[in-house]
């Protein structure tokens, strides 16, 4: 493996999400937010995509983001141990429902805002920069209950409001913010993206790209305010990205494989360049939707786009249009991809493709010609800890070192990369399935898929391996 020393600033770090770490889902005047329906089991997935039972937490199911890992209240232990790896930034998210507990709050919660400044602190202590993303998964149930969520053009002035709020709160210390977390999956998995539930009978594509273009307007009127409040702040947008590769050479898998990237761009397209693509405005036209846009929406659009490309990187995609071939779908990947017969797959079914994230990379900075910052990237794998208390996931460093060599190259082919934070340094709650079984971290918690254990931290061997590659620039990757 040819050994590249990254960029001195290169940001090394890692991500998570609040909903995912946080835990303490109604502490300190916290509101309901839309995960915190999401139980874990086989209905999950089918409330993911808009099916929701109810807006209230039901008896007998287990919902584990109400505890989580409880990051809440040990953020600082946390903080130690990725300041002990040499993180030079880390990726949060902000829980709208704790600065806005309804979403609509005639003032904001003061104790959620404190928590955030907490949290900052100890970050900026350790010198680490906070990396924050406003939306991730994340949408108060008030405003899913009273105006059908991102539905309604409503949200677009309070999620401008709960925006102004926190880059006022913290103009001094985060300088970069992200607005939606992988706006895309508003399409793949509605109520998660945008907190959509659909009633029977809906139009349920219509419905779906009117809150993507609330979304879109919300998050151009989030980057004017960040660029007016904190002029030396970079703010971008973040993709679920990687590329679709066609399976044969015929014709239409490649085409189709354009269409279905195409699918994701097209958000990015609008926050990067400002405008509706064309191939957009043919689809709707195709299948029937009209878009409602007040007068003002296309300037909004037009002047405020994002500073930087934020994505996410886990595996590539295949697509055919052959029937034959399409019975042969991998399971777990949200996006669906018929199975590639040159790659090996994680135990949850997802595609490991090293190269594919050069070529996601490259494709992305050539389409937008923006700084890219790799905000999500990592290996979901059942750990186990031997009788001496030890976690050897070798196979997560031989994932994540593969990566990171792919990524020098896509720096060596002059693709611009601000930093690489990769998903959920210390074990999470998985946000597609809901489970602690599927890690990804460098430090193990103590937790299982039904809520127990002590939640006691332990560093796994990537922790060691991690602390040596930032350490080094990313020169030593190991053998």
């Amino acid at each position: 493996m040819s050994s590249f020393i990254f960029p001195k600033d290169f940001l090394w770090g890692g991500a998570l999400a609040a909903n995912q770490a946080e835990g303490a889902y109604l502490e300190d005047g916290k509101g309901l937010s839309l995960v915190d329906l999401l139980p874990t089991g086989e209905k999950r997935r089918s409330i993911m995509k808009g099916n929701v039972p109810s807006l209230t937490p039901l008896e007998g199911e287990f919902y584990p983001s109400h505890e989580a890992i409880d990051f809440y209240h040990r953020y600082r232990e946390d903080i130690a141990l990725f300041a002990e790896m040499g993180f030079k930034a880390l990726r949060v998210s902000i829980a709208w429902a704790r600065i806005f507990p309804t979403g609509e709050d005639a003032a904001p919660n003061e104790a959620g805002l404190q928590f955030y400044d907490d949290l900052f602190d100890e970050l900026l202590k350790h010198g680490i920069q906070p990396v924050v993303t406003l939306a991730h998964f994340d949408v108060p149930v008030n405003l899913i209950a009273k105006y059908g969520s991102w539905r309604s053009r409503k949200l677009v002035s309070l999620f401008e409001t709960y925006a102004k709020t926190v880059f006022a709160r913290y103009k001094h210390k985060v300088k970069y913010w992200m607005t939606f977390n992988e706006i895309n999956m508003l399409l793949h998995l509605p109520f998660i993206g945008a907190g959509l539930v659909f009633q029977e009978g809906e139009n349920v594509k219509q419905i779906q790209y009117q809150a993507a273009h609330h979304q879109l307007v919300a998050s151009a009127l989030a980057v004017k305010a960040c660029h007016e409040i904190i002029p030396d702040a970079k703010i971008g947008c973040m993709l679920a990205a990687g590329s679709f590769y066609p399976y044969t050479c015929n014709p239409e898998d490649v085409y189709q494989g354009m269409e279905k990237d195409r699918e994701s761009y097209f958000f990015i397209d609008v926050q990067s360049r400002g405008e509706y693509p064309g191939y957009a405005k043919r689809f709707f036209k195709d299948h029937g939707l009209t878009i409602e846009m007040e007068p003002d929406d296309a300037d909004i659009l037009k002047h405020h786009t994002v500073d930087y490309i934020g994505f996410s990187y886990y595996s590539s995609r295949t697509t055919s249009t052959d029937p034959e071939v399409i019975k042969n779908m991998t399971s777990g990947n949200v996006f669906g991809s018929v199975a590639n017969p040159y790659l090996d797959k994680s135990e949850w079914g997802w595609t490991i493709d090293p190269k594919g994230f050069r070529i996601t990379a490259n494709q992305l900075h050539d389409r937008y010609q923006k700084p890219l910052f790799v905000v999500e990237n990592g290996f979901g794998a059942n750990d186990e800890v031997s009788p001496e208390g030890e976690v050897n996931d070798d196979y997560r460093i031989d994932y994540l070192k593969r990566h990171i060599a792919e990524m020098g190259e896509a720096l060596q082919d002059g693709v611009e990369i601000i930093g690489y934070t990769s998903w959920g340094p210390i074990d999470i709650v998985s946000a597609s399935s809901g489970e602690m079984r599927k890690r990804y971290g460098y430090i193990y918690v103590d937790r299982d898929n039904e809520g127990n254990g002590s939640l006691n931290r332990i560093k796994k061997k990537s922790f060691h391996w991690y602390k040596n590659v930032i350490h080094s620039d990313g020169e030593n990757l190991g053998e």
